[in-house]
């Protein structure tokens, strides 16, 4: 018995809701005044309010909005779909036990001005992720105020700055030359310059490691205020001299920063403040599963050694012991309670309003004690094992720039189908059609035609050599038939774009009869 497939409609995209609208069709009711009726004068100026009659704006029944944006999220590619292997992002699953722990009505309602001894459950929360976060990575002081990696990130080299000002005076101002590697996440950089450092770069060896000898050379020229280091790199390997690098720059006087964005190759395994790192910050929607959430909200917490520790953002979240007789004791004993310390006079001051997204420390703790110390290290494990298991079985088909075993995550290049004209973009459309979200293309720098990929421990072995088979197969079209793949995504509602002129020309606003057709290949 054979199964007839429906034809399919003839249109399959979506008209946007502007086009959708017909005059007079309205999608709501307004119950009927129960309060005394104020003049709107008196509650919104005529100069604020528009006089256009709402021109414009769609007329739309609520059966129209639902079926709209219902459709278009059809459309969507999400984590509850299959594996995202971007490099670098560790686009791991959330679990579900976790939202249901960030719901929890106390947590999720509870308002950020609500007074300390009302908040003492969400205060001993946010402590013991700070102890959690400390003892994961081996460095003591931590703040979870930074709301993404980059401003953790930030928020690092503003405590390097802070050191260094109090440590030299004056002179500190003649330590203002960050050394960042040439494999580096571009935030680095940026980073570093708004801190008010000046940036040089330093060579990765042919096998993809820091240059020891141009590190030490750059170091012997004197004004170095420290390093950020992304270990394991962002071509995936771990830097095996590591301690070595730390010495070096503590040498010259210069401290250690760590890009934390890999730190999901180390949790269980090494500690970074072990290592010699002075200043790491975390990645909550990576390492520790809370959700990358269309840009937000995320979680970057910057951790510390003692020495950076006075310099952290205020306030902070600490521990202490209630007087018998106050408000947190219900007893005649003494017992902790949790508080906010604000009393840090050397602190860089506040990176983010209130003390960070407190939503998403819910759902990292709640990971953290989902799996355990043994836990967390098979999650490390199983990471570093997938990308072992890709790069071992693509790279008869794919050029791989760097022979040592990978950690988390693994790079290729475009080298061997760039000889029939498809580069790594073209493969990274043509995977689309394969059902699978593309990996990270074009970084990192140093790799020509790089595409990294990340495949975390969420990926079995079924999804793993169902990715590997849609590798091999696009190889195999670039050989075969290489315009197949150039002229890639097949499956899509519409082709490739422009990218270029949708970059430079983009068309955020619409309007009727507005040509758009010019970013379309």
């Amino acid at each position: 018995m054979s199964i007839k497939k429906v034809t399919q409609h003839p249109s399959q995209n979506e008209a946007l809701i502007f086009e959708r609208s017909q005059a007079g069709r309205i999608g709501y009711r307004l119950p009927k005044l129960d309060v005394v009726e104020t003049n709107i004068d008196e509650l919104l100026p005529a100069e604020l309010r528009r006089d256009d009659d709402l021109d414009g704006v769609p007329e739309v029944s609520e059966v129209d909005v639902v079926r709209h944006f219902t459709r278009i999220s059809t459309w969507n590619y999400s984590i509850d779909l299959g594996m995202y292997p971007l490099g670098s992002c560790t686009m791991k699953y959330n679990s579900r036990l976790n939202e249901k722990v960030a719901r929890i009505a106390g947590f999720a309602n509870l308002h950020p001005l609500a007074p300390e001894e009302e908040s003492q459950g969400a205060l001993e929360l946010i402590y013991e992720l700070q102890q959690d976060l400390a003892e994961i990575t081996g460095l003591p002081g931590v703040s979870l105020q930074p709301a993404a990696g980059a401003q953790g990130e930030m928020t690092g080299v503003m405590l390097i700055r802070a050191f260094l000002d109090r440590r030299d005076g004056d002179a500190s101002k003649d330590r203002r030359v960050m050394l960042i590697p040439d494999s580096a996440h571009g935030t680095n950089p940026a980073s570093a310059a708004l801190a008010g450092f000046s940036v040089k770069t330093i060579r990765s060896t042919a096998e993809g490691l820091t240059d020891m000898e141009h590190l030490k050379q750059v170091c012997d020229e004197g004004g170095v205020a420290g390093l950020m280091l992304t270990n394991p790199n962002t071509v995936g390997i771990f830097e095996t001299n590591i301690k070595e690098i730390c010495a070096t720059i503590h040498a010259s006087g210069g401290l250690v920063y760590m890009d934390g964005a890999n730190m999901n190759a180390l949790v269980g395994i090494a500690r970074p403040g072990d290592m010699g790192v002075d200043v790491i910050h975390l990645n909550l929607h990576k390492t520790f599963s809370t959700p990358h959430g269309g840009g937000g909200p995320g979680c970057g917490p910057c951790l510390c050694t003692s020495a950076l520790e006075p310099f952290l953002p205020v306030p902070r979240v600490i521990k202490a012991e209630t007087p018998v007789g106050s408000v947190f004791s219900e007893s005649s004993s003494s017992q902790s309670h949790f508080r906010l310390d604000f009393d840090r006079p050397e602190s860089i001051g506040r990176v983010k309003a209130f003390y960070g997204n407190f939503g998403m420390m819910i759902r990292a703790l709640s990971y953290i004690y989902t799996h355990g110390a043994d836990g967390l290290k098979e999650a490390t494990e199983a990471a570093v094992l997938n990308a072992r298991y890709l790069s071992h079985l693509l790279q008869d088909d794919f050029d791989k720039p760097y022979a040592a075993d990978p950690m988390h995550e693994v790079v290729f290049s475009h080298k061997k189908q760039s000889r029939k004209g498809v580069h790594t973009l073209d493969i990274a459309k043509r995977l689309i059609d394969y059902g699978f979200h593309p990996m990270t293309i074009y970084f990192p720098l140093v790799v020509e035609g790089a595409m990294l990929i990340e495949p975390t421990e969420s990926v079995g072995r079924q999804d793993l050599d169902a990715f590997v088979e849609a590798m091999k197969d696009i190889d195999k079209e670039a050989q075969e038939n290489p315009q197949l793949v150039i002229d890639a995504p097949h499956s899509t509602r519409i082709g490739r774009l422009d990218e270029a002129s949708a970059a430079r020309k983009p068309v955020l606003r619409w309007k009727p009869d507005q040509e758009v057709s010019a970013i379309t290949a």
